[in-house]
């Protein structure tokens, strides 16, 4: 995209984290925000932000879960603002359990808010940007979804690497037929993703991180990152462009790759408890 004024931006989970501060970045530039988030008074709080530096803003409570959630925020935006410009997908939820106490239910979870509301995005949101030729998308994953530094999350990195593979074949789709897509890969950001995870299943586990190389950005960094992304019509945003060494040295010989990280993960957890 041109230019982001005048533009109607549609963010889920934009009520805290990278999608406040997302939602801030493109208000700066002139854009008109719904704030969508299962929170109804971060929601207001952020919307009220953006009113009260001069923006446009409106709220709006959204189960990302649920089967109707779309249609209702589609409904809404258009009623509100009367166009869909941009949509970001941006929530996610945690979990923390070795795979054998992780219950089928947990999974299953997972998967319907984290990858699941993805789907129900496009199934409303695309038919109206592909009808007006022009948009944008942006589908949040993590660096979970690009190499596997962790063994206690798995339903959470298997919904953002499949985020990651969703957003590419997207790209490919859309972008001959006016349509940007941008898949954005964080690392560790000061968000408060974690107070929304329920206790860990099992035994407790060390939360493992994906490298000490990578610091802990604010999230106002990551929301500059995305609003350039969409300007610039960008396809993969990293937070940390350090991560491309180890996507290199992964692509250049998986089996050693993932051989060191056992060894280095190998330390940081007790045994399995003997039965």
């Amino acid at each position: 995209m041109r230019t982001l004024d005048g533009a109607v931006a549609v963010i889920t989970g934009g009520g805290s984290g990278i999608g406040r501060a997302t939602a801030r970045s493109l208000a700066d530039r002139g854009a008109r925000l719904v704030i969508a988030d299962i929170n109804a008074q971060n929601a207001a709080r952020v919307a009220d932000e953006i009113v009260d530096a001069g923006g446009e803003a409106a709220a709006i409570v959204c189960d990302v879960g649920d089967d109707r959630a779309f249609d209702d925020l589609s409904a809404f935006t258009l009623r509100r603002f009367g166009a869909v410009d941009i949509v970001m997908n941006n929530v996610g939820v945690l979990t923390s359990g070795r795979p054998e106490h992780l219950p089928v239910g947990e999974w299953q979870r997972i998967i319907n808010i984290n990858l699941m509301s993805v789907v129900r995005s496009n199934t409303v949101f695309l038919p109206l940007l592909l009808a007006q030729g022009r948009g944008h998308l942006v589908n949040t994953a993590s660096f979970a979804g690009l190499f596997t530094y962790s063994y206690d999350r798995i339903p959470y990195a298997a919904t953002k690497a499949a985020i990651v593979q969703i957003s590419e074949g997207l790209r490919l789709y859309l972008h001959p037929q006016g349509i940007g897509v941008t898949v954005l890969c964080p690392g560790p950001v000061a968000t408060d993703i974690m107070a929304t995870m329920p206790p860990t299943f099992g035994p407790d586990v060390p939360t493992a991180l994906p490298g000490e190389q990578f610091g802990v950005l604010a999230p106002e960094v990551v929301g500059e990152q995305v609003a350039r992304a969409i300007l610039d019509d960008t396809f993969m945003v990293y937070t940390d462009d350090q991560v491309r060494d180890v996507l290199v040295e992964r692509a250049s010989d998986w089996n050693s790759f993932i051989a060191r990280q056992t060894v280095t993960r190998a330390g940081r957890h007790e045994p399995p408890p003997s039965n």
